[in-house]
């Protein structure tokens, strides 16, 4: 049976993504929130600097991988792009701690 990812959890993702960039800087920065089979991704997008208008960059904040019963582990993107598992934070924890440890960033893997 395939592990389907907690709506609830989504959401609360999605919530916190978007209450961490205030509306007046829309058109400069944005958070987005993407799932693929049992992961939710944020990436981070600003226009390109010398681009055509409309065009953005990506780069790889965090991604959240669900393991069931409501536990979720966390990686990072590192500077070639991947998924790195973080490991300043214990594994199998609810969405919540993970939201906050991306949000305080002890370690400056998220936000540098």
């Amino acid at each position: 049976m395939a592990i389907v990812l907690p709506e609830l959890d989504v959401e609360k993702v999605r919530r916190w993504c978007r209450d961490r960039v205030p509306a007046k800087f829309a058109d400069q920065v944005r958070l987005e929130v993407t799932t693929r089979g049992k992961s939710v991704s944020i990436h981070e997008c600003r226009p390109i600097w010398r681009g055509a208008p409309g065009e953005w960059t990506k780069t790889a904040i965090a991604q959240i991988r669900y393991q069931g019963d409501g536990m979720w582990n966390l990686y990072f993107g590192d500077r070639y792009g991947k998924w790195t598992e973080y490991f300043d934070l214990d594994t199998n924890q609810p969405i919540g701690v993970i939201l906050d440890e991306i949000g305080l960033d002890p370690t400056a893997v998220f936000w540098g």
